[in-house]
């Protein structure tokens, strides 16, 4: 009876390293912030375009205070991720926890105060405002991915809080965490751009 066997040169599957495997994932998401980069940097070059040397009239005390609470939600991410890699389980999911009630509390700052508050929106009177539409726009952007941020940690949480993540086994974290962080860097960029750069015109806050 004839036995048959495999070509000699048929290729053979070959098992990627935990190694290649972290450096592969961490490559794409880099990939993705420069992407995303290129969205926030042209959305930031539209505002100097049409807004010039000038701003509208915004909560001065508002806008620090989201710009805080959102520096301070690094902090607790940063924390989480070391915990992790320690094997801090309490410390971790504490830390998943305060990241994600403090980014909810900046989108009720951004989009439940200052849009409610503002003293321009993207039409006025009937006609289309400038101001209104790029100061909308510039939060609405940013705070969809805030929101998106938040949906990832609690995803994170719920599957830390199952054992999912330790000191060996932590890129979920560390990709949450790093996207966190690129959320943070884009807002500091964005408030004094709308909050602190120019002359203040138009209608007072």
């Amino acid at each position: 009876m004839a036995v048959t066997t495999a070509p000699a040169h048929e290729a053979h599957h070959e098992e990627v390293s935990p190694a290649r495997r972290l450096y592969l994932n961490r490559l794409g998401l880099w990939l993705f912030i420069i992407s995303e980069s290129f969205l926030f940097g042209g959305i930031l070059v539209s505002r100097f375009y049409l807004w010039g040397s000038t701003r509208p009239h915004l909560d001065q005390a508002l806008g620090m205070s989201v710009t805080i609470i959102l520096l301070i939600s690094s902090f607790f991410a940063n924390r989480a991720e070391v915990a992790i890699k320690y094997d801090d389980h309490k410390t971790f999911f504490r830390s998943i926890l305060m990241t994600i009630g403090l980014g909810l509390l900046f989108l009720v700052g951004v989009v439940g105060m200052e849009w409610r508050t503002s003293p321009v929106t993207p039409m006025m009177n009937g006609e289309f405002n400038v101001y209104g539409a790029i100061l909308f726009f510039m939060t609405g952007m940013h705070a969809f991915h805030v929101l998106t941020g938040v949906i990832i940690l609690a995803i994170i949480a719920r599957l830390g809080k199952k054992g999912h993540f330790s000191s060996r086994n932590f890129w979920g974290v560390e990709a949450a965490v790093v996207y966190w962080h690129f959320v943070d860097v884009v807002w500091v960029f964005f408030y004094p751009a709308l909050y602190l750069i120019g002359t203040a015109v138009g209608p007072a806050h």
